[in-house]
């Protein structure tokens, strides 16, 4: 009988499967790219997942998050667990609460990767210098309007606030996929293989761009 992972295995092969998932991975941020990307990599083998946010579920959250209308209000970090453990069958951890400097070292430690997909500058800042100073591979996966940027810590520069609300702006659901799954793919290599591939998507003109 074909397992959940079927295709998968048939793809990469059994032993590849295996090593991801032992892979320890843990993404920064619940909202539209955390929860999809969280979602699909749950279905590409990866099983040792932790996921961090303090936020809850808005209404605003449902055009381009994973949560459904009766998910309003609740945590995102404990929901997100609860829909992983209910559609594939696997138990990641889960941590609402938010992090800081001063708790980075007590979360972020012991990954053999950290995903950054917060939308503030504070928090991906947190990430950046702690990863740095701590030697953790980071990948921050971000959007801009229709720009979607995916930078390994060595090639990231940590984007400036506008001022505004930070949940006021332009996302289209198709860039969130678009994101989510090259990320998806550049984590598979990076496990697999050690490579650490930057890459740049607009969605305008359909690109997908791998950056020196």
């Amino acid at each position: 009988m074909a397992g959940k992972l079927h295709h998968e295995i048939i793809y990469r092969g059994k032993d590849d499967i295996d090593k991801l998932s032992k892979a320890r991975l843990i993404v920064c941020g619940a909202g539209a790219l955390g929860s999809n990307l969280v979602a699909h990599l749950a279905r590409q083998g990866f099983k040792n997942m932790t996921v961090i946010d303090r936020d809850r579920v808005e209404e605003q959250n449902i055009g381009t998050q994973v949560y459904s209308v009766d998910d309003i209000g609740g945590l995102k970090a404990e929901i997100l667990r609860n829909l992983i453990y209910r559609e594939v069958g696997e138990d990641i951890e889960a941590i609402p609460k938010e992090l800081t400097a001063k708790n980075a070292s007590k979360f972020l430690n012991g990954f053999d990767a950290v995903i950054d997909s917060f939308d503030n500058s504070i928090s991906r800042r947190v990430i950046t210098e702690h990863c740095k100073e701590a030697n953790i591979p980071c990948l921050h996966i971000g959007v801009n309007g229709d720009y979607g940027e995916l930078r390994w810590n060595e090639k990231y520069i940590i984007p400036s606030d506008a001022g505004d609300d930070i949940c006021d702006y332009p996302l289209a659901r198709n860039l969130i996929y678009l994101v989510t799954a090259v990320a998806g793919e550049l984590l598979i290599r990076f496990i697999l293989d050690g490579n650490k591939e930057n890459y740049s998507i607009t969605l305008g003109d359909l690109r997908i761009n791998r950056d020196e």
